[in-house]
């Protein structure tokens, strides 16, 4: 099954190199950096380390994440997996997300933090908090037993064009987790560990207004999908 991961990036000239250069060979088919509108060398670098470029200036995870998914799916990629540019996931755990798929168990694998051990300082008090509750509200609302909202997962490609994705900014990694759920997709957790992001200034818990508007995005459209 041909795979591609899927990288959003924006000002992250620093720890992507790096990131890319973790991917174990082999574990993936192509790798897809989207500059979402960086005003640093983020696509000069990645187009060094060897991934394909895709520009994405309309501001916006989602937007990033759904302009990765086109062009993948432009090279026939069957699975996605999506990895932050900053390093504060282990690329070589690639290949923890994919098993679960390749072997027909699971038709989206999520990479659970809290499971896999944290690093000190990877992930503030709040963003913690604000995990577990929304982790809780998914169980409660929608029947999905997760530990994590975290974005370094796995998906199906043709799973991922049924949910019709429609959060193009923060809230598009909850959005595919609910709608998976209402699609009684195969839904599963594994292991993966969480770092201190590699360099540059996390553009959610890193701002009070990154922080305040990505959890008012994840409330929202946990809510949102509960009673359509």
């Amino acid at each position: 099954m041909k795979t591609a991961i899927i990288i959003p990036a924006r000002n992250e000239e620093d720890p992507l190199p790096n990131v890319i250069a973790e991917i174990p060979p082999g574990v993936a088919d192509l790798v897809v950096v989207v500059d979402n509108g960086s005003t640093d060398r983020t696509a000069e670098v990645a187009q060094q380390a060897g991934a394909i470029v895709v520009s994405e200036l309309q501001p916006g995870y989602g937007y990033a994440c759904a302009a990765g998914v086109l062009a993948a799916g432009g090279q026939g990629a069957e699975i996605l997996v999506f990895l932050d540019a900053d390093g504060s996931f282990d690329p070589a755990q690639v290949s923890d997300l994919l098993a679960p798929i390749k072997t027909a168990q699971a038709d989206l694998v999520l990479g659970s933090r809290p499971a896999g051990g944290m690093e000190p300082g990877a992930m503030p008090p709040h963003a913690r908090f604000g995990n577990w509750l929304v982790a809780r509200l998914m169980r409660l609302l929608y029947g999905l037993h997760v530990t994590d909202l975290g974005p370094f997962r796995a998906i199906r490609a043709g799973l991922l064009v049924q949910l019709n994705m429609q959060e193009m900014t923060y809230g598009w990694p909850t959005e595919m987790m609910v709608k998976a759920a209402r699609h009684g997709a195969r839904v599963l957790e594994v292991p993966v560990r969480y770092r201190v992001r590699r360099g540059g200034r996390s553009k959610v818990s890193g701002t009070v207004r990154g922080t305040i508007l990505a959890t008012y995005a994840i409330l929202f459209v946990t809510l949102r999908y509960a009673f359509r």
